[in-house]
């Protein structure tokens, strides 16, 4: 294959690189699309350990007020879902989410012998292990090992940030991490990796540099591949001017562009407040319940709601009484919120926290999330969850 010096310049040193990327590699760059119909998945990580208590408000519940006495959100500020319960007052957006019936409320989510610390709790969540096993594959990097065996596409995933989630981290794929597609693009054709690509020859056997070199090559690879798809269909529906905001939009863009992606990964916080509680839920909600009106303005607009579900979750929840600093402390049970046009389950979907039997202080969870994981996987991505999650888990019906 000969290229002309003008039409070297002109594809520049991405493609050329591509060209020289083991076929596996290469697979996910075909021209075939995901046709119209494509479920996606879209993963909102609450970092920090998110209280829930204070996001489902129970405030028809003397027990909550008696454990928060200046935490508390009083029944007249709370935004009523029912006679027991309300959201935050910030959450405006997921208000009219339940009202027309796009938004569906797990209580009590956990697992068992629950981890109290960010790190260990965090890699629970990510590789959907039990308290007592470690790992260093993510369920979602699992799915990509499980969809792409054998076959010659294998489906993306996308977390929108700049280092890799082990949620997103396989044995033998992984997914990619970036937080802006155009600034990636320039910054893989810079001069440096231009001439690495250019002066590296294979070496016999597996050397370390080889790998390197071909994990650069993906993520060059990748970098021009999600830059072209983004521009294919931009979103220019208005989005808010914040960091979540803006990776909303770019997710908009990338789903509309029949990208083969299948799982898009963002977060926000940090939700960890020992201190001054009110004040960053409120920033933080504020920011998350703007980014997602936008969102599913845009995914309505352009006929895609029925094929996005939108699922948050947090390590862990917080203790029900507040502490002396105007915050709460780590907990463990919390809820999750799950906004798709193509639920079958909506609204408050079970029973709301038993305040008046706690495990020394905390709430005692009733569901277990690597159930969420494994409706998600089987029911929405048609996926084998048991494969992936390692054993079998019952499936809850809100898909």
């Amino acid at each position: 294959m000969f290229i002309k010096r003008k039409e070297f310049i002109q594809i520049g040193s991405l493609a050329t690189a591509s060209l020289m990327l083991p076929k596996f590699l290469k697979a996910f760059e075909g021209k075939t699309l995901v046709p119209a119909g494509n479920k996606v998945v879209v993963i909102l990580q609450l970092s920090g350990g998110n209280d829930g208590l204070n996001t489902v408000i129970p405030f028809r519940n003397d027990l909550y007020y008696k454990a928060r006495p200046r935490l508390g959100i009083v029944k007249e500020k709370a935004l009523a879902l029912t006679g027991e319960a309300g959201l935050h007052p910030a959450l405006t957006a997921f208000k009219e989410l339940y009202d027309d019936g796009s938004l569906a409320i797990l209580n009590n989510v956990g697992y068992p012998n629950p981890d109290r610390s960010h790190f260990r709790s965090m890699d629970i969540w990510h590789t959907a292990s039990q308290n007592n096993e470690y790992c260093n594959h993510g369920w979602v990097g699992r799915y990509l090992d499980a969809q792409c065996n054998g076959c010659d596409k294998p489906t993306q995933a996308i977390e929108i940030d700049d280092i890799l989630s082990l949620a997103l981290k396989g044995e033998n794929m992984k997914g990619i991490a970036v937080k802006d597609p155009r600034r990636l693009y320039g910054t893989a054709n810079e001069k440096f990796f231009r001439d690495v690509m250019k002066n590296h020859t294979d070496e016999k056997g597996e050397q370390p540099v080889d790998y390197l070199y071909k994990t650069m090559a993906e993520t060059l690879s990748s970098a021009d591949y999600i830059f072209q798809q983004s521009r294919l269909h931009p979103t220019n529906a208005e989005y808010p001017k914040t960091d979540l905001g803006n990776s909303m939009k770019t997710i908009a863009s990338l789903i509309f562009s029949e990208i083969n992606t299948k799982v898009y990964y963002v977060s926000l916080g940090s939700f960890d407040t020992h201190i001054g509680q009110e004040g960053q839920q409120q920033r933080l909600f504020t920011e998350m319940n703007d980014a997602i009106k936008a969102f599913v303005k845009d995914l309505k607009a352009n006929g895609r709601f029925n094929d996005v579900m939108l699922f948050t979750f947090s390590e862990f929840g917080r203790r029900v009484a507040q502490n002396a600093s105007g915050g709460t402390d780590h907990g463990t049970a919390n809820n999750m919120f799950l906004v798709s046009g193509g639920l079958k389950q909506k609204g408050l979907i079970n029973e709301l926290p038993d305040l008046a039997d706690l495990d020394e202080g905390d709430l005692k969870y009733k569901v277990d999330f690597k159930n969420v994981y494994a409706t998600v996987l089987s029911k929405w991505l048609k996926a084998d969850d048991k494969a992936i999650l390692g054993k079998n888990y019952d499936y809850l019906n809100f898909i």
